[in-house]
C-alpha cells in the first residue's frame, strides 16, 4: 500500500466548548455519532475530545478534496479507539464511496491535545491504481 493522500486540521478547545454549550443534543446527534458522544462525555478533559473528534472530521474532508453538503453527513466520519487507545476512523455513505472511489483501503489517524488546541492528522493508504480524483 502506498500513501494516497495527507489530511490535517486545528480545533481551539474553548470554540468547542462554547459550540455546545449553545446547541441543543439535536445537533450534537446531527455532528458526532453515538460512539463518539458516549466517548467524549466519560473524559474529565471532554472538550479535548470534542475538539479532536472534530478535528478528525475536518481533516479527512481536506484529505479527500469533498465539502459538506450534497448527501454528505458529519457522522459518515467516526472516530472510536481500539482498546489499546489508538484511535480508529471509520467512514461510510457518501464519503465512504468518495474514500473508496480514491483506491483509499485503510486510514491512519493521529490526535493530539497541547495548550487549549487539538490537532488531527489523517494518512490515507491504498492502492492508488484502484482509483484517482481524475475518476470523479
Amino acid at each position: 500500500m502506498k500513501v494516497v493522500c495527507h489530511g490535517i486540521d486545528l480545533v481551539e478547545c474553548r470554540r468547542m466548548e462554547e459550540l455546545i454549550g449553545r446547541h441543543d443534543q439535536h445537533v450534537m446527534e446531527r455532528v458526532f455519532t453515538e460512539a463518539e458522544q458516549q466517548y467524549c462525555k466519560r473524559h474529565r478533559d471532554q472538550y479535548e475530545r470534542w475538539a479532536g473528534r472534530f478535528a478528525v472530521k475536518e481533516a479527512v474532508m481536506k484529505m479527500l478534496g469533498v465539502g459538506w453538503g450534497a448527501g454528505v453527513s458529519w457522522t459518515d466520519i467516526e472516530t472510536t479507539n481500539e482498546v489499546s487507545g489508538k484511535p480508529i476512523v471509520r467512514l461510510s455513505g457518501m464519503i465512504g464511496q468518495a474514500a473508496r472511489k480514491m483506491g483509499i483501503e485503510e486510514i491512519s489517524v493521529s490526535i493530539t491535545h497541547a495548550a487549549g488546541l487539538a490537532i488531527a492528522s489523517v494518512v490515507a493508504l491504498g492502492d492508488i491504481t484502484g482509483g484517482s480524483k481524475s475518476d470523479e
